[in-house]
């Protein structure tokens, strides 16, 4: 077992809470009062950090942090379908079912993407209804709208 780390990022949007180990980042997730990053931390969540501070100043449009995933193998199918989204771009929870192997796994897809706990990195912002609405944002769908615009700004540039 391997000891946990955390740092923090004050994104436009709210604390991020960055979790890792010295093997890679097992969650990013947002936190609704700051804290703070008590002694030395590893280097992959400095460079989380980072890499995500980059993102946030629209320079940055793909991560390559080591990420520790933890879930079914299902889960894991979905989110590494989920990095393959490309930036500024959405998808429906329908089109990772089928690319996942199974479009009838839309409720399935719907409850992995819940329980990513690497947001941003995993993409489960991008992932919308069948009929383009905005739904299922564990962090708030204002947040998933930010972080669609912010991408969608930076796409035009």
């Amino acid at each position: 077992m391997f000891k946990e780390y955390k740092t923090y990022y004050n994104s436009n949007i709210g604390i991020l809470e960055i979790t890792g180990t010295q093997k890679g980042i097992l969650s990013v997730s947002f936190l609704e009062e700051k804290s703070v990053t008590h002694g030395k931390i590893p280097y992959c969540l400095k460079e989380c950090h980072s890499q995500i501070d980059e993102y946030f100043k629209g320079n940055r449009k793909k991560f390559s942090v080591k990420i520790q995933l933890e879930g079914t193998d299902f889960q894991k199918k979905v989110w590494k379908q989920l990095m393959k989204i490309p930036f500024g771009k959405t998808v429906s929870y329908k089109d990772v079912a089928v690319s996942v192997g199974n479009k009838n796994a839309v409720r399935a897809v719907g409850n992995a993407n819940g329980k990513n706990r690497i947001v941003i990195i995993i993409p489960c912002h991008r992932v919308i209804g069948i009929d383009g609405k905005l739904v299922g944002f564990g962090a708030g769908l204002w947040r998933k709208e930010w972080l669609l615009k912010h991408e969608s700004n930076f796409l035009k540039k």
